[in-house]
C-alpha cells in the first residue's frame, strides 16, 4: 500500500513538471508545502506535512505515515518601462507587459515510518523559476523588441527537485535527516539577437528551443523539541550541481552552466498556549555562487563575452529572508494560519536592462491559510499569498553598450504576485 502510493506520487510529479514557474525570493518560492505557504513560508521548526525534503529533512520522523498532494495557482504580473530615450526617434520608449501570467505549481510528499525511530519519504517540489514573455515592437516596417532582438522576447526557466528523505530520532525529542537532491531544469530563451556581438558563440545564444539539465546535491537537517513550548530546527542545502545548457552555451556564463544555489535556514516554533504556534525562520540563498546569475551585466562594458566564465549575467546578490507565521487551532477540525515574509531584492539598478528578462524584485509577502479536517485521517489545506509590487529603475545598459552614440534613457522593471493553493493530506 505504501509503496504503491509512493510510485503514484512520482508518476503524477512527472506529468505535472511542465507547468512549474515561480519567482518570489529571487526565484525561489516563498514557501514549500501548503501549510508553510499559509505561514509566510516558516517551516524549519514545524512538522505538519511531508515537505521536509524542501524545508528540514529531520522533521519527517515526527510526521508519521502520510501523503500530501497539492497545486498552487501562481500569478506574477510583470512589466518593463523605458523612458527618456532618443534612440530611433524615441520609438523604443514605452511600457511593455509580460504575458504568460498564470502557472500551476504542483507539490507532492510521502512519508512512512520504519519503526519508532526512523522514517523514509520523498518530497517533490518546484524549486523556482523565471518566466517572461514580451511582444515585439512594430516600427519602421519591421519588428524589434526592447533589447534589440528581431522576435518576441523572453525566457522560461523551470526547476524541479525530487528529494528522497531519511530521518532518524537521536532521542525522543531530537532528530537528524538527510535528503539527496535530484534536480531537473528546463530552459529556453527568445529574442536576444540584439546581443549577438556580445556572445562568444551567437549560434547558441537564443531561439534554440528548450534545453534540459540534470544535477544532484544534498540537504541536511536537525530538529529539536526542547520542551512542550519550544522547537528549533536548522537545515543546509548544498549547491545542486547541474549539467550545462548546451543549447545556450553562448548565453550563460561558464558555457551554459546554471547550478541551483546553496541555501540554508534556521527556525524556531513557540507554543505559548496549546492552541497557538508562532514560527520564525531565517533563510539565506547564496546566488553569488552561481556565475550565470551573479556576474554583473556591466561586465559587457569590460569586453567580457556572454558564455565565458566572466560573461555578463543578471548581477544578483545573495538574498536573506525573514519569515513569520502564526497558527491557531480554532476547533478540532479547523486550523487557521497567517504569515508575512521580508526578503532582500537581489537586483541592483546597474543590472535593470538584463533583468527585463527576469524581474525578480518583490520583497514583501503576506499570506493566509487554513486546514480543515475531512475525517480522522484526511484534510484539506488552502493558502493565499500576495507579494506587494516593487520596482527597480536604472540607466539603460544599451546606452553604454553603444558607446553613448544612442541614448536609451532609463528603464524600470516591476512586479507583484498572487497565488492560491489547495492540497489534500492523508494519514495511513
Amino acid at each position: 500500500m505504501k509503496l504503491k502510493a509512493l510510485v503514484g506520487v512520482l508518476a503524477v510529479a512527472g506529468l505535472a513538471m511542465p507547468g512549474i514557474s515561480s519567482a518570489t525570493n529571487g526565484y525561489f518560492s516563498h514557501g514549500y508545502g501548503m501549510t508553510a505557504k499559509g505561514m509566510g513560508g516558516a517551516a524549519t521548526a514545524m512538522s505538519k506535512d511531508t515537505f521536509g525534503g524542501a524545508n528540514n529533512p529531520a522533521s519527517m520522523v515526527f510526521v508519521g505515515d502520510r501523503m500530501d498532494v497539492g497545486v498552487d495557482w501562481f500569478r506574477p504580473i510583470r512589466s518593463a518601462e523605458r523612458a527618456g530615450g532618443t534612440a530611433f526617434g524615441g520609438s523604443m520608449n514605452g511600457t511593455h507587459d509580460s504575458g504568460s501570467e498564470d502557472f500551476a505549481v504542483p507539490e507532492f510528499g510521502f512519508n512512512m515510518m520504519m519503526g519508532d525511530k526512523m522514517s523514509f519519504g520523498v518530497t517533490v517540489y518546484g524549486n523556482g523559476g523565471m518566466n517572461s514573455d514580451y511582444e515585439g515592437l512594430k516600427f519602421g516596417g519591421g519588428t524589434a523588441n526592447m533589447l534589440g532582438g528581431t522576435t518576441r522576447m523572453g525566457v522560461d526557466l523551470l526547476q524541479l527537485v525530487i528529494a528522497p528523505t531519511f530521518a532518524y530520532k537521536l532521542t525522543e525529542q531530537h532528530s537528524v535527516g538527510v535528503s539527496p537532491l535530484i534536480g531537473y531544469q528546463r530552459f529556453k530563451a527568445e529574442g536576444l539577437q540584439g546581443f549577438n556581438l556580445l556572445s562568444h558563440d551567437a549560434s547558441y545564444l537564443t531561439n534554440q528551443g528548450y534545453d534540459n539539465a540534470l544535477g544532484y546535491g544534498v540537504r541536511l537537517g536537525y530538529m529539536g523539541k526542547l520542551n512542550d513550548m519550544v522547537t528549533v530546527g536548522a537545515a543546509y542545502s548544498s549547491k545542486i550541481k547541474m549539467s550545462s545548457f548546451d543549447k545556450y552555451r553562448g548565453l550563460f556564463a561558464e558555457q551554459g552552466d546554471f547550478d541551483m544555489p546553496e541555501n540554508w535556514n534556521v527556525g524556531i516554533a513557540i507554543k505559548p498556549i496549546p492552541s497557538t504556534t508562532i514560527a520564525l525562520d531565517y533563510q539565506r540563498i547564496n546566488y553569488s555562487d552561481v556565475k550565470a546569475i551573479a556576474n554583473p551585466s556591466t561586465n559587457a562594458l569590460l569586453g567580457a563575452k556572454l558564455g565565458n566564465a566572466d560573461g555578463p549575467g543578471f548581477g544578483w546578490g545573495d538574498v536573506e529572508v525573514l519569515k513569520l507565521g502564526v497558527e491557531y487551532a480554532y476547533s478540532p477540525k479547523l486550523t487557521l494560519r497567517a504569515g508575512v515574509s521580508k526578503s532582500d531584492n537581489p537586483i541592483q539598478s546597474r543590472d535593470v536592462t538584463f533583468n527585463i528578462l527576469a524581474p525578480g524584485v518583490v520583497t514583501d509577502h503576506y499570506t493566509l491559510g487554513f486546514t480543515y479536517g475531512l475525517g480522522r485521517d484526511s484534510e484539506i489545506t488552502m493558502s493565499y499569498m500576495h507579494a506587494k509590487e516593487n520596482s527597480v529603475t536604472g540607466d539603460s545598459l544599451l546606452t553604454a553598450m553603444s558607446g553613448g552614440v544612442n541614448n536609451y534613457g532609463t528603464e524600470k522593471i516591476k512586479m507583484y504576485q498572487d497565488s492560491l493553493g489547495i492540497a489534500y493530506g492523508m494519514k495511513f
